[in-house]
Parts: C-alpha cells; sequence; structure tokens
C-alpha cells in the first residue's frame, strides 16, 4: 500500500535547514562536489517510507531533490493497467521528471515510488535556478547527469524496439539479481520491468526454468546459470 505524502506534502511540512545542504557522508560521497557544497539554508530535509508516492502525473515539482539514500522508481501507466520502469533514482542521480518540471515551470508526467526508505534535502525551486544560473560547476555537473540519463533511455529504446524479448528478460534479471543470484520479483513486476505482460514474462521463464537457467519460487526466481543467461543478454536478434 503506498503513502499518498509525497514531496509536495514533505516541502509543506518540513523545517528549514541551518547548516546548508545538511549532507550527510553518504551523499557526500556519493555526489559530485559541486552539487555537495553548501547550498542556502533554506534547503530542507525530506523522509519517505518505503512505498510512499513520491510523485504523480500533474503534480506541481516543490523542488529538487537531492537522495543521501533509498531509491525512487519511476515509471509510466497506461489506461489498460500496463505499465513500463522508466529508471530509478538513486543518491548521485537526477531526475529527469523532477528537472524537466523546473526547467520548463510544468508539472509532473509520470510516476514516482520510493522503492526504499528515503532520506534527503529538498532545493526550492528559486534557489535551483540561481544555482543553475550562477554557479558553472554545479550547472555542469547537473547537466552531466542528465547526459547520462539520457544515455539509460536509448538504452531502454534499443531494449523495447530492438531487442528480442528473451535478451531483454535475460538483462532485467541479471540486472536486478542480488548477492546471492536471486532476483526478488513477482512476474507483474517483471512484466513491468520488461515493458510486457504477465502471462509472457512467465511463459518465457518457464521455458527458461526448462533449460535449466532459472528456479523460479513465490515472489523471486533464483538465476542458476549466470553465464547462460549472459549469453542470452548479448543476443541482438
Amino acid at each position: 500500500m503506498t503513502d499518498r505524502g509525497g514531496i509536495d506534502g514533505q516541502a509543506r511540512q518540513c523545517k528549514t535547514v541551518s547548516t546548508g545542504w545538511g549532507v550527510a557522508g553518504a551523499l557526500a560521497r556519493a555526489l559530485p562536489r559541486a552539487i555537495v557544497r553548501p547550498m542556502s539554508t533554506r534547503t530542507r530535509r525530506l523522509s519517505l517510507s518505503k512505498g510512499s508516492v513520491v510523485f504523480s502525473p500533474g503534480d506541481p515539482c516543490p523542488g529538487f531533490v537531492q537522495l543521501e539514500s533509498g531509491t525512487i522508481r519511476v515509471s509510466l501507466s497506461a489506461g489498460n493497467g500496463r505499465e513500463v520502469v522508466l529508471y530509478r533514482v538513486q543518491p548521485g542521480d537526477v531526475c529527469l521528471q523532477t528537472f524537466s518540471c523546473l526547467i520548463n515551470h510544468g508539472t509532473y508526467r509520470a510516476d514516482g515510488v520510493a522503492e526504499t526508505d528515503l532520506s534527503g534535502t529538498l532545493l526550492p525551486p528559486a534557489l535551483f535556478h540561481a544555482r543553475m544560473a550562477e554557479d558553472p560547476a554545479f550547472r555542469d555537473a547537473i547537466f552531466n547527469s542528465v547526459a547520462r540519463r539520457f544515455g539509460d533511455f536509448e538504452q531502454l529504446v534499443e531494449d523495447v524496439a530492438l531487442i528480442g524479448f528473451d535478451a531483454r528478460l535475460a538483462r532485467t534479471l541479471l540486472r536486478l539479481r542480488d548477492g546471492a543470484d536471486r532476483v526478488t520479483a513477482t512476474h507483474e513486476q517483471l512484466a513491468t520491468e520488461t515493458a510486457s505482460g504477465r502471462a509472457f514474462v512467465s511463459r518465457r521463464l518457464a521455458e527458461l526454468a526448462r533449460q535449466g537457467l532459472v528456479a523460479p519460487g513465490r515472489g523471486w526466481i533464483d538465476l542458476t546459470d549466470i553465464p547462460g543467461l549472459e549469453r542470452i543478454a548479448a543476443d541482438q536478434r
């Protein structure tokens, strides 16, 4: 179940931080120095629990978010219930949806959900624009991060439009595996990750299991042949 507090609600409720960014060591290690440098006494603390809705289509943008910890999953949903994951935002990343809203003075066009508990800081729009205009190092760091994110989008388009589904599924499994080569996800979640349907994912997983490449369970999949999955993932057909 998701909490609808979101970053807009957080922005209304949280207090200003008297120590500039108030950035913890984890954020300082993750972000470019130009971004971490103290910016204003008006930055705000952000804290959301796992499953919280960070933003939804039509929401205004309350400011520029810098994560100290956690992950935001950004996705698009269609009227038929289908969903595709666009990207994830982690410490050191720039959310393209937020960046676009701030630059164009628009609203969000996708869904953002806290995949884990989140903590970070919120830079109000006016302060963000001032830093973009006055601080070349900050501006360059932001644009470099945005450029990297566009590279992720190019990969997504290639995977969906040009790569066979088995290769796309194998890449997704390899990307989501933990240290024990297990993917903790339902077939529905994998369908969202691969821009496909649950039934199709189930059929292809059954085929991968028949080949000895995976061992599916309830809510998880063990990857039993990593080299074999890597060969499938590299297939460009």
